[in-house]
């Protein structure tokens, strides 16, 4: 719960006079601060914060050190994580019991404790303070780093951070087209995946004639590996809460709904929290501030459909109903929620606002390129050294997102490709990685920057494979309302299934083009219209991976698990028959010898024997099912007949 215990604030004034004084209020000795997101959580944050807590009491050091829960700080592999400011210091990956040596040593003492700072593996080089983190270098975090020291429920926290100070700011104005014409001299675009012009949305519906309007925060994040607005909405809650209202007395709004999937509890713990804090002070409500203006927000809690994100299918699934998109135009900012014009941006976006008019546009649109201003939040997850949650200028190389701030392929590996977008998203290879992070770079690439997640593969992803993994998630994830979605998903599905299998041809590479094309042009929205983008993709930039499981029937990073099978190295075996007794084919049988072997005619690929193989004898190893030239089986589909490849 918030410790703010402010009352009403009846004035402009008033708001300006609290934003001073929680800014000038002298800070602590030290600042601990703890990363108690979801992500941290699950770490076992809570427990780091009930032994700081312990210690910090013992010793009567409350008066002069203050614990912070803070949010995501964007390190996620190394939760719970430690920052304690001034000094900056980083502790990665706590443990209840380094607690007391870094109260005594660090808070007390002054000390940087080397042994249990980051290291990085490959380099062996130590980082004792944030800022020098790798995977903190070439970002610009604009928005992310105010998580670092930031109480998310405490309203006097975000007034100490210029809280508020954007909407007094604007208020004061009371020139409603001013506030949109600052916006759209930003550039600030949809951060939510269509980068439609935020400033050009707003004025639309601003324009239209109607007794109501509403305001829409799409928080609806179902991309699988991203959670950019699960951060926020976690971390600086009140950012969104104070750009809905800007919006809000921008577009003439007296009402907004703030739209979060059911699957992210901790964000509408503290969102709940956090407007509740709002109205208690007067900042959401009749007459805010003293000002004829009136807003208030409201919390929709969505039941987690991919198809929600989709803005008419969003705007069905507040209304109730279920979560079908619909033909546009007419468009939501036309008509939209209970039929009135309705601005719909997504988290991230609604955080920028706060900053472009505190900081000022120009200041906003000197960053990035000259069709996508600002920076980007990006969820860097895969096969890379460092994951976590980065914020980079607009216009930043795919390189040197995924090398510079990811550190590269982890040890032994090599980096293959890496998929922007999401399942509507595509694979670009390692060739494209001087592609700039653009809107308009990406979509000639073939893919789609969406809402920002970045998954990094490295050589041993079979393309195949994670695009057939993408389009199982869309077929499952369409509303099944139009037949390009509803039939083409099961289709690329069934085609891919048939690569995996062995059991192609090379017309089949042909007939997926064509259906991904059909879908593209006769979806009736953007699920359907990106669904094949994977698939697209691989075909553009990895062809010959696909052509490789369709001609020579194999797989050549051995994850398709109908061609490949086991094998066992008898200079590695030490004939423990571990193998022989778990596995639960009965494919693995002893030669005359005792040498335990692989049936190949009996083994399903389960992959059971290489993870208990002990890992000191790694006697058990992949290998490709068929010869070059492939035993596969080829299907004629055109005339219906099986025919056994020799």
């Amino acid at each position: 719960m918030t410790k703010n215990s402010l009352r009403r604030i009846n004035s402009l004034i008033e708001l300006q006079k609290l934003i001073e004084f929680w800014a000038g209020k002298p800070r602590p000795e030290k600042i601990i601060s703890l990363s108690s997101a979801s992500c941290g959580r699950a770490s076992g944050a809570l427990k780091i914060s009930s032994a700081l807590d312990k210690c910090l009491r013992e010793l009567n050091l409350t008066d002069r050190f203050e614990l912070k829960l803070t949010g995501c700080h964007g390190f996620c592999q190394l939760e719970p994580d430690l920052v304690i400011f001034p000094e900056g210091y980083f502790y990665p990956s706590l443990y209840p019991e380094q607690v007391p040596a870094i109260v005594e040593k660090t808070l007390l003492a002054g000390e940087f404790l080397h042994e249990f700072a980051f290291k990085d593996q490959q380099s062996g080089k130590v980082y004792s303070r944030v800022f020098e983190l790798p995977l903190y270098q070439k970002q610009l975090r604009w928005l992310l780093d105010a998580h670092l020291d930031l109480d998310p429920l405490s309203l006097e926290d975000y007034f100490a951070h210029q809280g508020f100070s954007a909407l007094r700011k604007v208020l004061t104005w009371d020139n409603q087209e001013k506030v949109i014409d600052l916006i759209t001299a930003s550039g600030l675009r949809g951060r939510g995946g269509a980068g439609f012009p935020t400033g050009l949305k707003w004025r639309l519906a601003r324009n239209v004639e109607s007794q109501e309007k509403y305001l829409v925060c799409n928080g609806d994040e179902g991309d699988p590996g991203a959670y950019m607005d699960r951060g926020l909405l976690e971390s600086n809650p009140f950012s969104v809460v104070e750009g809905m209202i800007i919006g809000g007395y921008a577009i003439g709004a007296r009402k907004g709904f703030i739209y979060i999937r059911q699957e992210y509890p901790l964000a509408i713990e503290r969102m709940e929290a956090v407007l509740r804090s709002c109205r208690q002070v007067g900042l959401l409500g009749e007459k805010i501030l003293g000002t004829e203006f009136s807003f208030d927000l409201e919390i929709i809690r969505g039941a987690g459909a991919f198809v929600s994100g989709e803005e008419t299918a969003l705007i069905a699934s507040i209304e109730g109903r279920r979560a079908f998109p619909r033909q546009r135009p007419p468009f939501p900012v036309v008509r939209g929620l209970f039929g009135q014009p309705t601005v719909i941006n997504n988290v991230e976006t609604w955080a920028n606002v706060p900053l472009i008019i505190r900081q000022g546009p120009e200041w906003y649109s000197q960053v990035g390129t000259t069709t996508s201003k600002g920076t980007k939040i990006f969820s860097l997850v895969g096969q890379v050294r460092f994951t976590g949650l980065v914020e980079v200028p607009l216009g930043i190389s795919i390189g040197e997102v995924v090398q510079e701030i990811g550190g590269g392929a982890p040890a032994g590996r090599k980096i293959k490709a890496v998929q922007t977008g999401g399942p509507s998203g595509g694979c670009l290879p390692t060739s494209m990685f001087n592609l700039p992070l653009d809107y308009e770079a990406l979509q000639a690439a073939g893919t789609i920057m969406g809402s920002g997640g970045m998954i990094v593969l490295d050589d041993s992803t079979c393309l195949v494979d994670l695009a057939l993994y993408f389009l199982k998630f869309a077929s499952g994830e369409s509303c099944g309302k139009c037949a390009p979605c509803r039939l083409g998903t099961v289709q690329m599905v069934e085609i891919l299934e048939r690569i995996t299998r062995g059991e192609a041809q090379l017309s089949d590479l042909d007939r997926l083009e064509k259906l991904g094309r059909v879908m593209q042009k006769g979806s009736l929205c953007g699920l359907g219209r990106t669904a094949a983008n994977p698939v697209l993709s691989g075909l553009r930039y990895f062809r010959e991976e696909f052509e490789t499981h369709v001609v020579r029937k194999q797989c050549p990073a051995l994850v398709c698990r109908k061609l490949i099978t086991y094998a066992i190295d008898r200079e590695k075996c030490r004939r423990c028959y571990l193998c022989l007794k778990n596995c639960p084919f009965g494919a693995i049988k002893k030669e005359a010898d005792g040498w335990p072997y692989v049936d190949e005619e009996l083994c399903q690929s389960c992959g059971l024997c290489l993870n208990i193989c002990p890992k000191e004898f790694d006697a058990i190893f992949k290998k490709p099912r068929y010869s070059e030239g492939g035993e596969g089986r080829m299907v004629d589909y055109e005339n219906n007949q099986g025919l056994n490849r020799k």
